[in-house]
């Protein structure tokens, strides 16, 4: 295998822990970042959903926002109800253009004193610009970059952090094992002060866990010393994500996409769809009324040839839609993509053709997600 150029690429904390580890490292998001470890993706895979997967994310974008009326001017760039989110909660939603396009996901928590944002490491630069020339004063948007980002996920992620010893910073914070899903909070390790949320995007239950740099591989190595752990990498991650039904910004979600055509709707918040406010909210609110004219769905190609990235759909001699993340899903046995559709051919069982290598293959629209997801709730 040839060898992969990173000289360019920027090194995660944890980089000499994923060589030592035997991760195939690549670059994504211009950081160099481990594709895989020798047991392989379809091995990560599935033992992610079957114990606990541990997933260096610090290529995120983490942010803070500070001053007063700060969830005045989120409500401003997003379609989230910002204001009614409670000290403690966190809400999934969308940094949108002018015209109602998507930017970029993100994760938007209340800590109490101010907002975390998590926004995607390919976009973060051109996110923080984007909010900076909107910025008011008074508000001030800070990019952690002395912090990590780890993930950990799967079905025993509560029990390997209760023998870590992670326990609540302040009397009021629930125990670990009392999380919800979608709720975060302080926590200490050995002293060091850990921002985790019960979130995650594998469509299992467990943590994202923010902290120093500094002390990333000390905790990650204690994480891995635990014999439920294992390291998992971006091939791994991609699938579960696939399987789990969630998009990926920069492939299902771009700026030519706006959130209703994506099945995102629900991130536009009641209150938010009755008063407007947010960027392209004309648009958005005729293609909540009217419906869009395509959707975003979940195919199962028949037989075994996985659909990729840009495999075109047809209905005879029609093109109807493209695939924009396609591949096996190990916990299914079979392959699975997203497509965005004509909404004509959006229907669950409506059958396609996707046409590979030149050949068609039968596919059937079916509804997301294709693994069953297991957040606590």
């Amino acid at each position: 295998m040839a060898e992969i150029d990173l000289s360019s690429c920027k090194t995660l904390p944890l980089d000499a822990l994923h060589k030592r580890l035997g991760g195939r490292m690549v670059p994504f998001a211009g950081y160099a970042m481990p594709v895989q470890y020798p047991t392989g993706v379809m091995a990560e895979h599935l033992w992610t959903r079957e114990s606990v997967g541990l997933f260096d994310v610090s290529h995120m974008g983490q942010l803070t926002l500070d001053g007063e009326g700060a969830a005045e001017w989120l409500e401003s760039i997003a379609p989230g109800d910002f204001k009614a989110l409670a000290a403690g909660r966190m809400r999934y939603s969308l940094l949108l253009a002018d015209d109602g396009g998507i930017l970029d996901d993100l994760m938007v928590t209340n800590t109490g004193s101010r907002f975390y944002l998590v926004v995607n490491g390919a976009t973060k630069h051109d996110d923080i610009a984007h909010m900076r020339a909107r910025l008011p004063a008074g508000l001030t948007l800070t990019h952690m970059e002395d912090a990590a980002l780890l993930a950990l996920q799967g079905p025993k992620a509560v029990e390997v952090m209760l023998r870590l010893g992670v326990t609540p910073e302040f009397p009021d914070i629930p125990a670990i094992d009392a999380m919800k899903f979608m709720t975060a909070g302080p926590y200490l390790w050995k002293g060091v002060r850990l921002g985790i949320s019960r979130s995650g995007y594998t469509g299992e239950d467990g943590y994202e866990i923010s902290l120093p740099a500094s002390e990333a591989e000390a905790f990650a190595e204690a994480l891995l010393a635990d014999e439920a752990v294992k390291p998992i990498g971006l091939g791994a991650r991609d699938s579960l994500r696939l399987e789990a039904g969630l998009p990926l910004y920069g492939h299902d979600l771009t700026p030519e996409i706006e959130p209703v055509e994506a099945g995102l709707a629900f991130a536009i918040s009641k209150r938010r769809k009755a008063e407007g406010g947010f960027p392209g909210a004309a648009r958005i609110l005729k293609a909540l009324a009217d419906g869009p004219a395509r959707r975003r769905v979940g195919l199962k190609p028949d037989g075994r040839q996985p659909a990729r990235e840009g495999a075109e759909l047809f209905v005879g001699d029609a093109k109807v839609g493209v695939v924009t993340s396609g591949g096996f899903g190990p916990s299914v046995g079979a392959p699975v993509a997203m497509a965005y559709v004509d909404a004509a051919h959006a229907a669950e069982g409506a059958a396609l053709e996707i046409e590979v290598r030149g050949k068609r293959l039968s596919a059937t629209v079916v509804p997301m997600p294709f693994h069953q997801k297991n957040y606590v709730r």
